[in-house]
């Protein structure tokens, strides 16, 4: 809710009010966007509520529009090689330190520093039209336990690598880990 509050304000003052409508109809058609927002969509997928995901849907937008400031670009041959490597990469269980030791460290870190929490982690190159791509990692519990701490794994592990603007269920590639721990349908 914070950001789209925040996303509502900048497009008025950006003068894109037109912009941020055309995103969100195309958000709602991709089944990004549901009745509870795109924590709605996310729920549907990985385990828990998983905001860090939530606001990697939006930073594909405000990069559209020229304002997110990544800490890394990739170059065009890296981020090629990379969505290359991807399918088969994920087919087995990877961890955070894996993912950063494969791939460096992100263009856009979503969540907190401390390597026992989970997080998303985002690559991108200077060219706006080159979709994103999202490491979504996860660490908690099982839903069966009583207490929410200590966590299952030492640091976060690879649910799932999220690119594209298909449909949003289609735009993820789960490791085994991710597709045991997807949530059961309603």
């Amino acid at each position: 809710m914070a950001l789209q509050l925040l996303l509502d304000h900048l497009v008025y003052v950006e003068r894109q009010d037109e912009a941020w409508t055309e995103e969100r109809q195309a958000l709602e058609s991709r089944g990004t966007l549901t009745s509870i927002g795109v924590t709605g969509a996310f729920r549907a997928l990985v385990p828990g509520d998983y905001e860090y995901g939530v606001a990697s849907v939006y930073a594909e937008f405000v990069r559209a529009r020229g304002w997110l400031e990544a800490d890394r670009v990739l170059t065009a041959d890296e981020h090629e090689s990379m969505r290359q490597k991807l399918s088969t990469w994920v087919a087995q269980d990877r961890l955070l330190s894996e993912v950063l030791e494969t791939f460096g460290p992100p263009s856009v870190l979503f969540g907190g520093n401390n390597p026992l929490y989970g997080k998303t982690l985002g690559y991108l190159t200077e060219q706006a039209k080159k979709p994103m791509l999202f490491f979504h990692l996860w660490n908690g519990t099982d839903l069966e336990a009583e207490s929410t701490w200590p966590p299952i794994y030492g640091e976060p592990i690879l649910l799932a690598v999220r690119c594209g603007k298909g449909p949003f269920r289609d735009t993820f590639t789960f490791t085994p880990e991710g597709k045991k721990r997807r949530p059961a349908a309603e």
